[in-house]
Order: C-alpha cells, then structure tokens, then sequence
C-alpha cells in the first residue's frame, strides 16, 4: 500500500470515527440534540422566572430529547400547573413530566 493511500485511509477512519462519536444513541444524544435541549431548558428556566410569584429556585429543569422533566417543591398545586403550563409553551418541547411536590404534602 503507498503512503498516499496510507493517509487517505487514516482521514476517512478518523471522519468515521467522529461521526460515530457525536451520533444519537437512545441513551445518549448527538451533540445537536444537547445544544436543542439545553436552550429547551434555558427557555423554561427564564419563563418561570419571568412569573410572578412563582419561586423559580426551587425547581429544577432537566430536558431529554425534548422531553422536559420538572422537579422540586412549589407552595401550592396552582404552581405546578402554571409551571407546566409555561414548559407547554416553549418550543421543541415535546412533552412535560411533573414531579413537583407542594410543600407540606407528601
């Protein structure tokens, strides 16, 4: 094999190689998918704490493939479902899990 042929086959390995490495799984996201996801979860964050009255602090916003999953401890239901309701809005999101808890009950 010459050197030429060599170096061509080294360039196409690592390309693969990259590919491969920033791919999807259904575990894992590509690295799109984490840049969607992540201004999903910025967009949610700035909502609720855009909302009066809402303590935005103490909820926690973790996003999955467009799946939003919010968590934490609110003073009362109407807060949960003002805070699902913001999370609908935002774009790309694909669907809202509450698990929110309102303090005092468990």
């Amino acid at each position: 094999m010459t050197l030429y042929k060599r170096i061509i086959l080294l360039c196409l390995s690592v390309m693969l190689a990259f590919a491969l490495g920033c791919a999807a799984t259904s575990t894992h996201e590509g690295t799109g998918g984490y840049i969607d996801d992540s201004a999903i979860t910025a967009k949610v964050k700035s909502g609720l704490l855009g909302e009066p009255g809402m303590n935005s602090n103490d909820i926690q916003v973790e996003t999955f493939k467009g799946v939003v999953q919010l968590s934490g401890f609110v003073t009362s239901a109407a807060q949960i479902n003002t805070a699902v309701a913001i999370t609908r809005k935002v774009q790309g999101v694909k669907d809202v899990r509450s698990n929110m808890v309102v303090k005092g009950q468990q």
